[in-house]
């Protein structure tokens, strides 16, 4: 088991609230006559649907894996007791034993047991039609408490991640095109060259998330509309993406060709005679061009593979373009305000400031100029 997808910077998905009784037509009967209660109840019904309909699809499956855990918690809880227990059988003892589980059996870190939690009480309550008593999650978080202050335990997920520089980005989009044939694969060569257009298309990303600060889900999601040239540089319109606002932001020039957001994002979109639709799109092995989005996945691993070309010691995942643009701009100088407004943070964002201390660390440090 991993860490949490999102790293330090994954926000857990509410709860999908409980409908109040006065809601679902569980008044006193003598308060409500039969057609009342019907026309009640099938809005609690399609409310219900509408919720889970726009819920992210990456949500969805996420939860429906915390339901599979969960069941295979019940069916080791069985092996022990000798009696298994119903899937929906969620209360203080089998959500705290659960995180004990999680912890013991599973070794996952604090904030993956946390998501776990979220996951088990949604798919219970709207897809299996379970109770889930807020005295069972209170416990369940209250067993998890003392987990998330073990430093040993907090290592076990992937951790911040480590943030990329300017001098990363031209290492990546300067090192040798030859990738290694993937493990399994029947092509008959262990490497080949990758095409001119996949390479103008990964300097293209690597810079511009990093010039945007974007999320691997805004990179996916950006158009080639939304991407428009001015005297000074890009005006991008980065989309809502799983209910976060959208945002438009300016990206400069930058000074190095192999680093520069601006002259990467025009060379393909010629090469690729983008005209409009989605702004980073799959290549196959032979050069050929999609026609559908590069996935929030492909993103991440256009970033991921770069920078093994590139023999970076750090692994730079998605979230290193977004962690590199904050720090790097407060090494240089730039005010916070600015760069939250570039990468979207919310204002009392733990991660963004802990980005922000990153790029502060060096600045006035204590040890400097005292004597030593």
């Amino acid at each position: 088991m991993t860490g949490s997808d999102d790293q330090a910077e994954t926000v857990t998905a509410e709860l999908l609230p409980a409908i109040p009784e006065q809601a679902t037509g569980q008044l006193a009967e003598a308060e409500l006559d039969p057609t009342t209660a019907a026309v009640l109840a099938a809005l609690d019904q399609a409310a219900a649907q509408h919720l889970t309909d726009i819920r992210p699809a990456k949500t969805k499956s996420g939860y429906a894996r915390d339901w599979v855990l969960w069941q295979e918690f019940h069916d080791w809880l069985a092996s022990r007791t000798g009696h298994r227990l119903p899937d929906t059988a969620i209360t203080p003892g089998t959500m705290t034993a659960f995180v004990t589980w999680l912890d013991e059996i599973k070794q996952a870190a604090p904030n993956s047991i946390d998501r776990r939690i979220t996951g088990v009480t949604v798919e219970a309550r709207w897809r299996h039609g379970a109770e889930v008593p807020k005295v069972a999650t209170t416990a369940a978080r209250q067993a998890l408490k003392p987990l998330k202050l073990d430093p040993t335990r907090i290592a076990r997920g992937r951790g911040q991640a480590v943030a990329s520089t300017p001098a990363d980005l031209r290492a990546m989009n300067t090192a040798s095109r030859t990738i290694p044939a993937p493990a399994g694969s029947r092509r008959r060569r262990r490497e080949y060259e990758q095409p001119d257009l996949a390479r103008l298309r990964d300097r293209s990303l690597v810079t511009l998330s990093f010039g945007i600060a974007g999320r691997a889900s805004e990179v996916s999601a950006l158009t080639v509309e939304g991407i428009t040239l001015e005297s000074d540089g890009l005006r991008v319109v980065v989309p809502s993406v799983k209910g976060r606002p959208g945002r438009t932001v300016v990206v400069a020039y930058g000074r190095h060709p192999d680093s520069c957001p601006v002259r990467c994002w025009l060379t393909w979109r010629e090469a690729a005679s983008l005209g409009e639709g989605p702004a980073f799109r799959p290549v196959d092995q032979w050069g050929h061009l999609g026609t559908g989005r590069l996935s929030p996945d492909g993103c991440r691993i256009v970033i991921t593979r770069a920078a093994e070309r590139a023999g970076l010691d750090a692994r730079l995942t998605g979230h290193s373009q977004r962690a590199g643009l904050i720090t790097t701009g407060r090494k240089q100088g730039k005010r916070p305000e600015k760069l939250r407004a570039q990468s979207g943070h919310a204002e009392n964002s733990p991660v963004f400031w802990r980005y922000v201390r990153d790029g502060e660390a060096w600045e006035d440090a204590a040890t400097d100029g005292i004597g030593l």
